[in-house]
């Protein structure tokens, strides 16, 4: 099994390949799969918070409902079987694919401990004017079993919470930050247009790599989008294994990740 390695392929064939992952060898998973939610054309131009956006619409987010129920818990089932016996998964997700990661999870023996709440502090507007403004994503943490790392000390210092005094607080499930923005956010080629539609803060796996892995463990992205667990997970000398089917993402990745 290489070590520190990006695939360009799909998730599941990689997973189920035990010459690129072997069994029960990673500690900690971070996956930000699709939501399932493309195709509606909303946008937006001359945003104040973090510039143009608009809402996904790539091919690889359009499945059917029962395509994309069979998709997660194949993906979820493929991943348990990488995954040490005390090893964590974190599965990014909206409103949209909630339920089908909490079933996926469930069917496939994981035990839910958390959903963290991420409150986007610039999320996007409500174009339509017809719901409230959703300024919420989740992240669900489950374990494959007994004994998973859980560094609370560190996530007591992570904490941009503090007690009245000034001390260390403990993290709760409720996390605020904003979307990725500056020179943090990946651009194309002419540098107007955002790389790639979902890319999730460097925070956010920082918190979870720190708190929930050490130092040599293996982290793995089956997901790889725009390259932000393996760079942070290289940047806290964790190992990684990031997978990615669109190649101009997996190429985006080698770039970000190896320079």
């Amino acid at each position: 099994m290489k070590l520190n390695k990006i695939y360009n392929e799909d998730c599941i064939k990689v997973l189920n390949d035990t010459s690129k992952v072997e069994k029960e060898s990673v500690q900690l998973i971070f996956a930000d799969p699709p939501y399932n939610l493309s195709g509606n054309g909303l946008k937006s131009t001359g945003s104040k918070t973090g510039g143009d956006f608009s809402m996904v619409n790539e091919d690889w987010d359009k499945m059917e409902e029962s395509e994309f129920i069979n998709f997660t818990n194949e993906w979820i089932a493929s991943s348990k079987e990488v995954l040490k016996p005390n090893g964590s998964i974190f599965i990014a997700c909206s409103y949209h694919n909630i339920g089908e990661s909490i079933m996926g999870l469930k069917l496939n023996g994981f035990e839910i401990k958390n959903i963290i709440t991420w409150n986007k502090s610039n999320a996007m507007p409500n174009l339509t004017r017809r719901v409230l403004t959703h300024t919420t994503e989740f992240v669900i943490w489950a374990v494959k079993g007994k004994g998973w790392v859980f560094n609370y000390d560190i996530l007591k210092k992570l904490n941009p919470e503090k007690k009245k005094d000034g001390s260390d607080k403990q993290m709760r499930d409720i996390w605020t930050m904003p979307l990725c923005q500056g020179k943090e956010r990946l651009r194309d080629a002419d540098g107007k247009k955002a790389l790639h539609p979902t890319q999730k803060p460097e925070e956010l796996l920082k918190r979870i790599i720190l708190g929930f892995s050490n130092e040599g463990d293996v982290i793995l992205d089956p997901f790889g989008g725009s390259g932000t667990t393996p760079f942070i997970a290289k940047k806290y000398s964790r190992n990684f294994i990031a997978i990615e089917r669109e190649k101009k993402y997996a190429d985006a990745i080698n770039s970000r990740v190896f320079g």
